[in-house]
């Protein structure tokens, strides 16, 4: 029983990682206006506190991801949470007592990417090290419920905390994180390395053959989980302008509506992820049914104006993205072994985060441009990626072992990665 209670708080500590990750930008949504009034910037000054600190965190995944395959995870881990707790109380003081707050809170900003950027990758390659097999699948989905039940819980609170003070989001970060760095410390045990893991120059060349192996189904699921997050933020920022623009609609009220879609695609992807098992047919046909939902989704609410008809169709969208996250999640984790799990979950990490990036200022561009052309643009472009995961995303012969498998008479199969890319079979 101990050990399972144990199992319990290791996945509870592995979930808090990402949840940290997930309240950076979401919290901030619905600050971004007071920030821009109290502080008078432009509307693109109040939109860098969300772009650079995914630019930033995008540009450090991969540097932290190697670090980790190199040394260990938690060594990553516990400097990335301090990082970003510390870049929240910089940001907070700079608002409260600086006269000349917005570059200091940028400031802060910056730090609190470069820790992100040891977040949430780091937790997915460190739960491909510790689970294996369905068990590795149920907890990745669990990962990816606590990123997604930390964008439902961030509007909510970041409009909560507002009520008091615009800048007490900036110090509710520090909060979380010294509670994950707890959980981290105490539950989390790392398996000692057998052997010495390789030069750099050696690491690379590894990754390299990687790619060149297997480069075209593994950037296409990159591709996917970018898709999933780029349109997330993008239709955030969509609805969050349109709630307040439109309906009048602010603070508490709007952070419960913004969490609709959102408590969808979380309750999705637990589902979703408890089960996939690695059954990599079954991965596949979701990630294509995840991208018909959103292309679907998104044609259809071209001809919805009204609050609940739109929020109706768009958990649509929700539903479909619960279904791709943890199936592309468990590919990417299984795509390689331990030495090198690390960099390539980074990388994703680093694709996804560029994702946020540009959602909400792609989706401000044709917002201007015209709705009926935004939505029939996002929902072209989720078919083309649909398109693409149906093409190129192998899976192996029968479709059950994950890449370095024990299956009996399959030796030689197991050597390839997880999946084959287009025109292996």
């Amino acid at each position: 029983m101990a050990s399972k209670q144990n199992s319990a708080m290791t996945v509870v500590a592995i979930g808090s990682i990402p949840l940290i990750m997930t309240l950076g930008n979401s919290m901030l949504i619905p600050v971004l206006p007071k920030m821009q009034s109290e502080l008078h910037l432009s509307s693109f000054q109040a939109s860098l506190t969300i772009s650079v600190f995914s630019i930033v965190a995008a540009v450090f995944i991969p540097i932290l991801g190697y670090l980790s395959d190199r040394f260990s995870r938690k060594i990553v881990i516990f400097p990335a949470l301090f990082l970003y707790g510390a870049g929240g109380i910089l940001a907070g003081l700079a608002a409260a007592f600086f006269s000349h707050a917005f570059g200091w809170i940028i400031a802060g900003r910056i730090l609190q990417g470069i820790g992100a950027a040891g977040t949430a990758p780091i937790a997915m390659a460190l739960t491909g090290d510790l689970f294996k097999g369905s068990e590795e699948s149920r907890v990745l989905g669990l990962v990816e419920a606590s990123n997604g039940f930390g964008k439902v819980l961030s509007p909510i609170l970041g409009a909560l905390i507002a009520i008091v003070v615009w800048y007490g989001t900036f110090f509710a970060f520090p909060v979380v994180v010294a509670v994950s760095i707890l959980l981290t410390w105490i539950f989390i045990k790392e398996k000692e390395k057998k052997k010495e893991p390789p030069k750099f120059r050696k690491y690379v060349k590894g990754l390299a053959g990687v790619f060149k192996e297997d480069g075209k189904w593994l950037l296409t699921a990159y591709l996917a989980g970018a898709t999933c997050l780029f349109t997330l933020f993008g239709i955030l920022f969509y609805l969050s302008n349109t709630l307040e623009t439109r309906y009048k609609i602010d603070g508490v009220i709007k952070g419960l509506v913004l969490a609709i879609p959102l408590l969808v695609m979380c309750t999705t992807s637990y589902i979703t992820g408890s089960k996939i098992g690695k059954k990599q047919g079954r991965m596949k046909k979701l990630i294509v049914l995840g991208f018909i939902l959103m292309t679907v989704s998104y044609a259809l609410l071209t001809f919805f104006d009204n609050l609940i008809p739109f929020i109706s169709v768009l958990v649509i969208s929700s539903l479909g993205t619960g279904l791709i996250l943890p199936c592309v999640n468990s590919f990417i984790t299984g795509a390689v072994g331990k030495e090198k799990r690390g960099f390539v979950t980074s990388l994703y990490g680093s694709v996804r985060f560029l994702g946020v990036a540009i959602g909400p200022p792609v989706f401000g561009r044709l917002m201007e441009w015209s709705r009926t052309g935004m939505f029939m643009s996002i929902a072209g472009f989720t078919f083309v990626v649909g398109v693409l995961a149906l093409l190129l995303i192998h899976t192996n012969q029968n479709g059950e072992e994950q890449a370095g498998g024990k299956n009996k008479g399959n030796k030689q199969k197991n050597k390839r990665t997880l999946l084959e890319p287009a025109g292996g079979r």
